[in-house]
């Protein structure tokens, strides 16, 4: 029978360090969640063992009513595990803090995390629209603003790049430009 678990001797974990850990972040509808699956594309091409942490505003279930471990769970279980061959899942009646997921993965060599805008992580800022701008001078060690074409060449964008501290300092990077969004990335991955 095959072995079906990745070898980790090239990992984070495995080489002393920890995983480094990019926020990719923006209002709703911003396309966050398309921007990590093209970067977890890139980055598993580059054999990288690629982690993600969602956070989710509202409450969320994974499990599907009628398994068994929807029954645990709605039987009253805090915490109901799940495992196979090909993967494992946790399931908590409580919220973890992002401090805590992030040490839990540790044998990733990226986390990418969608969301926890206010977290001190470096971050891929997306900008999709005019009424997005306002996260410029809200965000805490952006590595890039990641822009769509519709706001792209917006006078409004260059005017809350102009209007806070250091904003203009940081790159402008189309959505579709993955690669220069990795070369950005890559100092935080040594």
């Amino acid at each position: 029978m095959p072995n079906h678990i990745p070898d980790d001797s090239r990992s984070a974990a495995a080489n002393g360090r920890r995983p480094a850990v990019i926020q990719v972040t923006g209002y709703k509808n911003a396309g966050k969640t398309e921007l990590v699956c093209r970067l977890i594309d890139y980055y598993k091409r580059e054999s990288l063992r690629v982690g993600t942490i969602k956070h989710d505003a509202h409450d969320f279930d994974m499990d599907k009513p009628g398994t068994d471990t929807w029954k645990h769970q709605q039987a009253g279980a805090d915490m109901t595990a799940i495992t196979s061959p090909h993967r494992t899942v946790l399931i908590r009646r409580s919220p973890e803090t992002l401090e805590r997921l992030v040490a839990a993965m540790y044998e990733a060599d990226l986390l990418l995390v969608e969301g926890f805008k206010e977290a001190d992580y470096p971050k891929l800022v997306l900008l999709r629209r005019e009424a997005d701008l306002p996260l410029i001078g809200a965000s805490s060690h952006p590595v890039a603003w990641v822009v769509w074409p519709e706001i792209e060449r917006s006078a409004a964008l260059r005017a809350a790049l102009e209007a806070a501290p250091g904003a203009s300092s940081v790159p402008l990077v189309s959505i579709d430009h993955v690669e220069e969004m990795a070369r950005l990335i890559r100092p935080y991955l040594s």
